[in-house]
C-alpha cells in the first residue's frame, strides 16, 4: 500500500481519485482548501485544507509528512486555476496568481515532499494538452495553458536532476474531461470522459507508469473542444 499526496481534490478528477486510491486501501492525503464530506469520513483519506500559492500551504503538508507519515510515495499535482479572459483584459495579479496555483504551487510542494521520497517514487503533474508545444491554443486561456507549459517543462528538468535518485517525474496533458473547470473554460462544451472515467486512468498511471517512463509528457485526449 502507497502513501498518496493528491492535491486539488475538492471537485472533479481530484475527488475521484482521492476515493478510489483509499478504496483500495492506500493512504491519501487529500490537500485542498474546501473538503467534500465523502473524503473527511473516510478511514483512508487524511483531509489537510491547504492553499498551494501560499508558503504556509506547503510547509503544512511537509510538517504533516514529518510527523505523520515519514515518507511519502507518489504525489499527483491536480490543483489548478483558470481563468478565461483577453489577454490584454488580466491584470498583473490575475496573471501572477494563475502561475502561483499552476506552477509555484507545483514547485513549492516538489520542494517540500522531494526529501521524504525514495527510489520508486513517482511524481505526477497533470497538465493540459493546451500546455503542450504543437497543439491547438484557444483564446482567452493565455494565463493557464501558459502556465500548465511552464508546469510541464519543470517535470522534464526535475526528472533528470532526481533521475539517479530513482524518482520518476511524469506529465499527463488532460485533453477534454466533462469537469467544471471545463465549463467554465467552454461553456456549453460536453465532454466525453467523465471525472471518474479519467481518475481510473491516472490511478493506474501513477501506480505503475514510473516502469515504462520518466520525464516524459503524455497526451491523454480524446477529443478537444
Amino acid at each position: 500500500m502507497k502513501k498518496i499526496i493528491i492535491t486539488g481534490t475538492s471537485r472533479g478528477i481530484g475527488y475521484a481519485m482521492a476515493l478510489q486510491f483509499a478504496g483500495a486501501g492506500h493512504s491519501v492525503l487529500a490537500v485542498s482548501r474546501k473538503m467534500p464530506k465523502e473524503l473527511l469520513d473516510n478511514p483512508n483519506i487524511t483531509c489537510l485544507a491547504a492553499d498551494l500559492s501560499e508558503s504556509a500551504g506547503a510547509e503544512s503538508i511537509k510538517n504533516f509528512i514529518d510527523s505523520t507519515w515519514q515518507h511519502a510515495d507518489i504525489v499527483i499535482h491536480n490543483a489548478g486555476a483558470l481563468l478565461l479572459k483577453p489577454f490584454e483584459q488580466i491584470t498583473a495579479d490575475e496573471f501572477e496568481y494563475i502561475y502561483k496555483v499552476n506552477v509555484f504551487g507545483v514547485a513549492a510542494l516538489n520542494r517540500v515532499v522531494l526529501p521524504y521520497m525514495k527510489k520508486g517514487g513517482h511524481v505526477v503533474t497533470i497538465s493540459s494538452m493546451g500546455g503542450v508545444q504543437g497543439t491547438v491554443k484557444f483564446s482567452g486561456l493565455s494565463a493557464y495553458s501558459s502556465s500548465k507549459g511552464a508546469a510541464t517543462t519543470l517535470s522534464e528538468l526535475l526528472a533528470e536532476e532526481y533521475n539517479e535518485r530513482g524518482i520518476a517525474f511524469n506529465v499527463l496533458a488532460l485533453g477534454a474531461v466533462n469537469t467544471e473547470m471545463l465549463r467554465e473554460a467552454f461553456p456549453g462544451y460536453e465532454a466525453p470522459l467523465s471525472p471518474a472515467e479519467m481518475a481510473d486512468y491516472i490511478y493506474n498511471f501513477a501506480l505503475t507508469g514510473n516502469k515504462y517512463y520518466n520525464g516524459k509528457v503524455l497526451q491523454v485526449s480524446s477529443s478537444t473542444p
